[in-house]
């Protein structure tokens, strides 16, 4: 650990509590009906995402997997975003459009997360190489779980970036379960540290729920990868306190496994280490804590006023402008009649974007 400060310490356990207090908020805000599609928590495995995270330098981009929240705070992203997001307020970073992660945030090297499992370590590999063809010394940074590194893009993307040397750290998460699925029933491997092996990339294994054991495993990866020496994977023993999502009351899991993971609590772990080493006192945790709950409190409460989108703004900022002229939602070629079979039908309703007319019955006006 060695290189981080006092204040970079505090800094780290700033992220782990916003990533455990916003979703305590956000499950609130779900039962409360105020959230738009489903949640789901990182519970029992934040340090992960934090401590990878917190690795990365100015420029650096991070793609993150549903449960990585706390790398999007470890980047510096601020808890309204996330409230706006869940809530598909007007005023969110998709303006509506999508929820959860599903954003990107330039000034932060944010990337959001691609849906089809194992498909960002693609995307995130050739934004690598992009970088480094362009002479830039950028590192990128992605997450996968165990269940879904056994989807054949995982495997195409792992392979792209074994084999094009790209700068990219590949975090594969073991929180032991896929869904319903337990991570033994999921691969053939006697331990999930062998898939390294596989693509002939250097190895960290290493404690999940220990912040600076992941934090100095992804640091001598980003620096390995600033240095022009490839990809690098680390695989993070971790465990999901909590179900698949809000919907899944995980009734396959047995109260004596969950007990023994909670005892390897990771925010609680790193408040223990912080007292016992003198950077923090147990009266200084509880003002910390009780400033970031306020913190989170007053960012849910700012979202909760923020306006609804628009429904006349419902076709705006779907696809990029055509020569020059403002986003539209023209349908794209895809809807289009396909040449030669004219009785085809046309677009949405019949209607082919800005140029004509729509019909009264494809949405109306914007009053």
């Amino acid at each position: 650990m060695g290189t981080l400060t006092r204040d970079e310490l505090r800094e780290l356990h700033r992220s782990l509590l916003l990533t455990r207090l916003v979703e305590e908020k956000l499950e609130r805000l779900v039962k409360q009906g105020e959230v738009v599609g489903n949640l789901y928590r990182s519970l029992g495995q934040e340090a992960t995402a934090v401590g990878s995270a917190f690795a990365l330098e100015d420029g650096d981009w991070v793609c993150p997997a549903i449960r990585d929240l706390g790398a999007l705070f470890a980047r510096g992203l601020e808890p309204e975003e996330m409230f706006l997001q869940y809530m598909a307020r007007g005023t969110s970073l998709t303006g509506g459009k999508d929820t959860t992660t599903h954003f990107v945030q330039p000034d932060l090297g944010i990337l959001g997360p691609i849906s089809p499992m194992g498909t960002a370590i693609s995307v995130m590999a050739g934004m690598a190489q992009a970088f480094r063809a362009a002479g830039s010394d950028r590192v990128c940074l992605t997450y996968q779980s165990e269940g879904g590194s056994r989807a054949g893009a995982f495997h195409e993307g792992t392979n792209l970036a074994a084999v094009r040397e790209v700068p990219l750290v590949l975090v594969l998460e073991h929180n032991r379960w896929a869904y319903s699925t337990p991570s033994e029933v999921e691969g053939a491997v006697e331990s999930w540290a062998d898939v390294a092996e596989a693509y002939d990339l250097p190895l960290r294994h290493v404690d999940g729920n220990d912040v600076l054991e992941v934090y100095d495993a992804t640091a001598e990866g980003v620096e390995r990868a600033r240095a022009g020496a490839g990809a690098t994977m680390i695989v993070a023993e971790t465990y999901r306190m909590l179900g698949h999502a809000q919907h899944d009351p995980q009734p396959y899991v047995s109260e004596e496994e969950l007990e023994a993971w909670r005892e390897r609590d990771p925010v609680d772990s790193f408040e223990s280490y912080l007292v016992e080493m003198g950077f923090a006192s147990e009266t200084g945790l509880e003002e910390i804590r009780d400033g970031v709950r306020s913190r989170v409190d007053e960012a849910a409460d700012a979202a909760l006023e923020a306006p609804r989108p628009r429904p006349g703004e419902a076709r705006t900022g779907v696809y990029a402008p055509d020569g020059g002229g403002e986003p539209d939602a023209a349908v794209p070629w895809t809807r289009r009649p396909v040449v030669g079979y004219p009785d085809l039908p046309v677009g949405v309703d019949g209607w082919d974007g800005p140029g004509e007319e729509e019909p009264s019955e494809a949405g109306g006006s914007d009053g």
